[in-house]
Parts: C-alpha cells; structure tokens; sequence
C-alpha cells in the first residue's frame, strides 16, 4: 500500500528548515540546516539528508549524517552552526555543498560522489588571486547560498539585507569556473534592498535572505524570504545575472495574503521566517518550505505544497495544508496525528512566533516529548479556551464518528467543523487525565472534500495528540 505523505513529510521528531530539494537518479532529495528540538539558537546540529522515490514523497528515508560542523577547518571545536546550504552537480558529476558558517560571511564547498554520501571539505570559494569571496575590500557578506550549474559554469546566490541598512545593495550572483571555487565573474547585483527598491517592481516585497534558484524551460526562477519574513517570492528572468523581474509570493508559512477561505489578513499558523525552494517531482511542481513549531523560531520543520506554473511562468500562492506530499486530500477514515495540523491559532492573534509570548501559554503550539533525537509523536499543547487546530484537506464519506486523544488539565469540549467560523457538526467532551485517553462523539461530517477544524472550549490546558475519524 501506498504511504500516505502529509506535513511536516519527515517524522514528528525531525527538525530540517531551509529545506533545498533535488531530484536525482529517481529519488528526491532534501538538503536544509538543522534544528534541535528545544534549542536556543538556529541550525545547532549536523546536516543530515532524507529522499524519497520520486513516485511517492510521502515515502522519506534517513540518508544519515551527510556533513559534521567540525569538517570546516574555521569550525574545528564546533562553535559556528551550520546555516542554510545548498547543492549542485558539478561538471565533473560529482555532487558539491555550499554553505555559510554563523560568524563568518564566507562561502564554504564541501564535495561528494554521491548525493547522500558523507561530503568532504573542499576549499572557499575566492577570487583567481586567491582571496576569498567577502574579504576583498567592497564585498558585501555572504549568506544563505543558492547554487545552479550549467555547463562548466555555476552560478551563486547569496545575501542577507535587513530593512533600512543600507550597507547592502541587495542579493547577488557570482559565476564561478568548473573547480566549483574559483570566480570568474564578479558579484553583480540582481534585485534591491529595501533602502533602494523605491520604484522597482520589488518594492513591499524586498529581498530578506534564502535565495533559491531554479530554471524551467528557458526562464530562470529566483525564489527568496522577503522582509515580511513569513513569505516565500519569487522573480523571473531569461538570464541568470541580470534582468530579475518581481513576480509574487508563492507561499506564506501563516497564509497571509489568502482570501479564498479567510480574509487575506488573517493569519492561521505563527508564522516566521521562511526558507525553500520549487521542484518537479513526477511531473508535478512543489514549493518546499517550513513552518515553525514549540513555540519558537528555533525548531523549524520543513513541508512541501503542490504548485501550477502556468505557461506565461506565473505561480498562485497556495495554501498550507496537512495533504502537500499526497498530491491529493487524505482518506477521511482512521487516525491522523495533530502535530500535522496546517492552522493553530486562538482568539489572540499574532503573525509570529515570539518566544516571550508563549512562555506564559498564551498561544498553542506544536511540540513533542523527550529531548532533541527522540522518536516521541508530535502533539499539540497549550490548547486553551479559543485554541483551534485545523487539518487540510480530506475526502470525507459517511462520517458518522470523530475521536480524539488528549491529556491535561482541561475540563470543557471539542468542538467539530469543516470551516473554521462556520457550523459546529458536533462536541467531544474531555476531562482531567494525565495520560493519552481517547474520547468519541457521534458526529456527521459532510460528504466531501473537506477541512477539519477542533475547536478547545472550556477551562484549563489540554493537549491534542491525534483524531479519528469513522
């Protein structure tokens, strides 16, 4: 049978942001930093690599360890963190990874004959005099890099710009030869920062960090996280260095700017800075990106939606959803876990993850048990009066029963919709427990393809493991 694919697609207790995905001999590949469940900081771990068979990305697989933070030789006690990277194929075949250390603004290679085979350092990328790309006096530094090969040319992204500092014109591209490390072309600007986007087709959506670059047909598509943070844009041209003309946002990690179920300013999830890139696999395009999870911005966890690109290049922006991976709803029938809810939030709104905000258990969020690399199921806490999770999307036929599974200090109900401020189908009571205990309600959901959404009413804090649906 089949393994059902939704989001996050790698398990409950895997923590990969800034997700950049290829396809490679069959199998699709996830190459991202990586988060510590409970970490203080970004990116505290190793890299690792999932892949799945191109015929179903809800399949991932553990690649393993693909590259330790000691292997650089600036980083040999490990007190720089492994920040966003990126991989291409190389003119030799061989597989090369790109990426930025957190106290330096230089753009590390490592190299590899496989794709998930342990990578080894291979050198900085510098000029032909042998200074490294964001030492030369007027470089600006160097961040998140995004990478594309074509013939013995590879083409670098890189950039960081806050709003207002004017210190950094923008996101840049460098051509480097077929060594993979040595530039040939200088870097050249390619869209604004936003100090200096006034008039440009940029302007509200300015370059943040994340530059992505992918190419379909003969248009070159540079996806990027705007100073909005929570989004995912992109730009087209025909050329890789120049010509870049702002298109729209392709996905926003807490559904801003979609209107067909919500008004298009309010926000479904706690969003935060985005990162990701678009891929075909089995001749359907994806936008991968992450979402945020227990309550901070530093245990990130990545997902993926299916996206139309039409033929004048235009991408819609398309909702979260729990059902990205399938390619299609999920069966309305069994259980489904809640950490793969798309929407969360409550009566109190905010746009972002803030850790002061949830130390006091104002906001419910996802999280699991245990410490960083225990296989524990994700869930849902903080579930107070008011707090809704939502699940998109399932095929939905004779419903006649819903349960769930909740702990914690809560005394109230659940109640049971298809549209998040529509009619309630039904309630689910709960009581005080301490451990997982199922409650069920007889409750009719329409035929159909639809959402669920579980509404928390009543007193105390309870805590949502997973649903049923008979």
């Amino acid at each position: 049978m089949k393994k059902q694919g939704y989001n996050p697609f790698l398990p409950s207790w895997e923590y990969i942001p800034d997700g950049e995905p290829y396809v490679f001999n069959d199998r699709v590949y996830i190459y991202g930093s990586h988060d510590r469940f409970n970490g203080h900081v970004f990116c505290l771990n190793d890299y690792v690599c999932w892949s799945a068979p191109v015929s179903n990305p809800g399949d991932w697989r553990y690649e393993g360890i693909i590259y330790k933070k000691t292997n650089d030789p600036l980083n040999p006690d490990g007190r720089m963190c492994l920040y966003a990277p990126d991989v291409t194929v190389g003119p030799d075949g061989k597989y090369y990874l790109y990426y930025v250390l957190d106290k330096v603004s230089i753009v590390s290679v490592a190299v590899c004959n496989t794709p998930s085979g342990e990578f080894r350092f291979l050198g900085y990328v510098h000029y032909s005099d042998g200074t490294r790309l964001g030492e030369r006096e007027g470089d600006q530094p160097q961040f998140d890099p995004g990478v594309l090969t074509e013939g013995n040319r590879t083409y670098l992204y890189t950039g960081f710009c806050m709003p207002g500092d004017t210190s950094r014109s923008g996101p840049m591209v460098t051509v480097l030869g077929p060594d993979m490390l040595t530039i040939i072309e200088d870097p050249v600007f390619i869209a604004p920062s936003e100090p200096f986007s006034k008039g440009s087709s940029f302007e509200g959506h300015e370059f943040f960090e994340a530059p992505s670059i992918r190419k379909k047909g003969d248009v070159y598509y540079f996806i990027y996280s705007s100073i909005a943070l929570h989004e995912l844009c992109y730009a087209t041209s025909r050329s890789p260095v120049k010509d870049f003309v702002y298109q729209g946002v392709i996905i926003s990690n807490n559904d801003l700017h979609i209107d067909t179920y919500k008004p298009a300013e309010k926000p479904m999830y706690y969003g935060g800075n985005n990162h990701g890139s678009i891929i075909e696999i089995n001749k359907s395009w994806y936008i991968f990106y992450h979402r945020h999870t227990n309550g901070t911005s530093f245990s990130r966890q990545a997902c993926m939606e299916r996206i139309d690109i039409s033929n004048n290049h235009k991408i819609n922006q398309v909702e979260m959803t729990s059902c990205g991976p399938n390619n299609g709803p999920l069966p309305g029938k069994g259980e489904y876990p809640a950490f793969i809810a798309c929407n969360l939030f409550c009566n109190n709104e905010t746009l972002y993850t803030s850790p002061n905000a949830y130390m006091d258990n104002h906001y419910p969020k996802i999280t699991q048990d245990g410490k960083d690399g225990d296989r524990e199921p994700g869930y849902i806490a903080n579930m107070m009066d008011s707090a809704t999770a939502g699940f998109k999307y399932f095929s939905c036929s004779d419903i006649r029963r819903v349960g769930i599974k909740v702990r914690g200090y809560c005394r109230g109900y659940f109640e049971v919709k298809t549209v998040w401020d529509g009619e309630v189908h039904g309630k689910i009571e709960v009581d005080f427990t301490n451990v997982w205990t199922e409650y069920f309600s007889d409750i009719s959901i329409p035929d159909g393809i639809n959402s669920l959404y579980f509404i928390y009413r009543g007193q105390g804090v309870a805590s949502f493991l997973s649903f049923t649906l008979e």
